[in-house]
């Protein structure tokens, strides 16, 4: 007979069962690669029409030179509105039924959309199917669920950066493929090429990708526990809040100056024949500085903390945005750009790693869906405000304005921090 005490100890290990994070602890490298692959590609294929994108508007019909460059705006813009309003969707339900199933509705999903573009018939369809992309697709933001619920919390802040440096590599480099593919393949046949990558994305996730998710248990609620302490914190709105506003800043800095960044560099002496050639590579520094610095900042925010990390880098994103505003080359400005992105790159992903621990743990899907709604949303509303500024303003302003915006949003994070505690 055994001892009534061995028996209850050796009972404990099935009274508390391990939580999702530490089932799927031998998988999550493996599914970080997976999901650094998938996001890159399907970026690559959303970004590289940019340098298309209104010739094939004039393809489906469109004739004025107003009309092509109105139309070209709504479709591009149609799937980031798209992504923003079904990620939290995506996100409950990443959490009510596994993080697997939503990568590979999204990569399938795109797949098919994006194969269905290069066979639209109007503007009517295109700006439809761009939208239906951004409502079925987001493979970027399930990758962000998987990875942020799955990587060991003293691991977790470097995985978001990796993961963050594959996004931004295909924003980088989408637009590159863009401007040379369609003279091999037709415009057509590139939406078709971005189809068939995204397509490699899916079966890899299909093969690749490891889940050990329990129903039963894991979309039940389970305290979280905080990242910094290391205990169950209580729901904390006010510091949600701040994180989303946050996430809504870095987005909104980057993209403010986008609309007139052409103007803005032609201002600084640029001849007219090296003009969107030039335009390119500037908007393009801001990308590649992130790349360089993602995934150590995100390390840093491992050792150091995700609250230092992020009030640290809006306040030096804001001091390096205001001096972008006395340039007088072109190579300065995109130098001061790539600054601003080796800055902003500890954002997002800090912000996604206190997000896992901000609510419990049957709920970090959800919270990491709404994260990904404001950094769109930022993406919306950051080329609006920077048109307006500069209309109204002049160009300068808009990065006395943003500057400013970002250095209160440090004060922002600071305040949530005192009551994260």
């Amino acid at each position: 007979m055994s001892h009534p005490t061995l028996s209850r100890t050796n009972a404990i290990p099935d009274a508390t069962p391990l939580d999702y994070a530490s089932r799927n602890r031998d998988y999550w490298q493996r599914n970080l690669a997976v999901c650094v692959f998938g996001s890159f590609t399907t970026l690559v294929s959303l970004s590289m029409l940019l340098p298309f994108l209104p010739l094939y508007v004039q393809q489906l019909g469109v004739q004025s030179q107003h009309a092509v460059i109105q139309w070209s705006g709504v479709a591009f813009g149609a799937t980031f509105l798209g992504t923003a309003a079904t990620a939290p969707l995506w996100g409950r339900l990443a959490d009510r039924y596994g993080r697997k199933p939503m990568l590979i509705r999204a990569a399938v999903g795109m797949a098919v959309v994006m194969s269905l573009i290069g066979i639209a018939h109007n503007v009517y369809e295109l700006v439809a199917l761009r939208l239906v992309a951004g409502l079925v697709g987001g493979y970027a933001s399930a990758s962000i669920v998987m990875v942020g619920t799955q990587a060991p919390r003293e691991r977790s802040g470097w995985a978001l950066g990796v993961l963050s440096t594959g996004a931004l590599a295909g924003n980088l480099i989408g637009p590159l493929v863009g401007g040379f593919l369609p003279a091999w393949i037709g415009i057509r046949g590139t939406f078709f090429a971005g189809g068939a990558m995204i397509a490699v994305a899916a079966l890899l996730t299909v093969f690749v990708v490891r889940e050990d998710f329990h129903p039963a248990s894991d979309a039940k609620a389970r305290p979280a526990v905080n990242s910094t302490t290391g205990n169950a914190p209580q729901s904390n709105v006010a510091v949600i809040a701040a994180l989303l506003v946050t996430a809504m800043m870095v987005l909104l800095a980057n993209m403010s100056i986008e609309p007139v960044i052409t103007v803005y560099v032609s201002s600084l002496g640029v001849h007219t024949t090296h003009l969107t050639r030039v335009a390119g590579v500037v908007m393009a520094c801001s990308a590649f500085g992130s790349m360089l610095t993602a995934a150590r900042l995100g390390a840093l925010a491992d050792r150091v903390g995700s609250w230092n990390v992020i009030v640290g880098s809006l306040l030096l994103t804001g001091l390096v945005m205001i001096p972008q505003a006395f340039v007088h080359a072109w190579w300065q400005l995109a130098a001061m750009r790539a600054l601003m992105g080796m800055t902003l790159a500890g954002l997002l992903p800090s912000i996604a790693k206190l997000a896992r621990h901000a609510v419990d743990e049957s709920r970090t899907g959800t919270m990491l869906g709404y994260l990904q709604s404001s950094q769109f949303a930022g993406q919306v509303i950051g080329p609006v405000i920077g048109g307006v500024i500069a209309v109204h303003l002049g160009l300068h302003s808009v990065f006395f304005v943003t500057g400013s915006l970002l250095i209160a949003c440090a004060g922002l994070a600071q305040w949530a921090r005192s009551r994260s505690h």
